[in-house]
């Protein structure tokens, strides 16, 4: 469970991005956070992932704060795939997969590659292994990188726009995967991709102006966001 308490946050050039928002993202969901570009949606995934120190407020994860948390054991608990995805171009998929447990001694190595191989057997893509990210689609690129991620067993996965690379046809295909995984870790998608958000999650929040405007259940959230664009 992450709890959200008052958070806010202002860039160096005044832009106050949050503004003493709270909310909570509950274990084993899909949760979605939306809105436009702009909504501070981005800042908050920045803040979630301690890649921003917001000047008020807290975010607890299962009740501890989390900038209480040592690197290790944050990263262990926490996952982040950015959109540019930042896969390792020199290596293969199976080095990108292992390369973070090998470096924090998650195991002898040869037990580390083959966790990674049945992390890719499990995924449906085994025959990616010894590509390397060049050789490989948009699609495929995106599972790759949160089974980089889901090498460490984090409670939560962070994914900022996992669809701007995707076509709708591969969208919906990554939606129903990523579906799939929800009993293994817990997902927090930014995305402004309605329509992706309303298949795939199960609740959200909709933010707007560093507010948030809306939560709960998607199909609420994406509701009151027609009803409001139709006035």
């Amino acid at each position: 469970m992450i709890e959200v308490k008052n958070l806010s946050y202002t860039y160096n050039d005044g832009n106050e991005a949050l503004k003493s928002i709270s909310t909570s993202f509950p274990e084993e969901h899909i949760f979605a956070v939306t809105g436009m570009s702009g909504s501070g949606k981005t800042t908050l995934l920045n803040c979630l992932a301690r890649f921003l120190h917001p000047q008020q407020g807290e975010i607890l994860l299962n009740g501890e704060d989390i900038r209480q948390m040592d690197e290790v054991t944050f990263r262990s608990n926490i996952g982040v795939v950015f959109q540019r995805l930042n896969l390792f171009p020199h290596l293969t998929v199976l080095e990108n997969l292992s390369l973070a447990p090998i470096k924090l001694a998650k195991g002898p190595k040869k037990t580390i590659i083959h966790d990674a191989q049945d992390m890719l057997e499990r995924l449906g893509i085994p025959e990616l292994a010894t590509h390397y990210p060049a050789q490989i689609s948009g699609g495929q690129a995106q599972r790759v990188a949160i089974a980089r991620g889901l090498m460490l067993k984090p409670g939560v996965m962070l994914l900022d726009e996992p669809t701007s690379a995707l076509d709708a046809r591969t969208s919906q295909e990554f939606s129903e995967w990523l579906r799939e995984l929800q009993s293994d870790t817990g997902f927090i998608i930014v995305t402004h991709d309605l329509a992706f958000a309303e298949i795939t999650a199960a609740k959200g929040i909709f933010m707007s102006g560093g507010v948030i405007v809306k939560s709960g259940p998607i199909r609420d959230v994406l509701a009151h966001i027609d009803g409001g664009l139709a006035q």
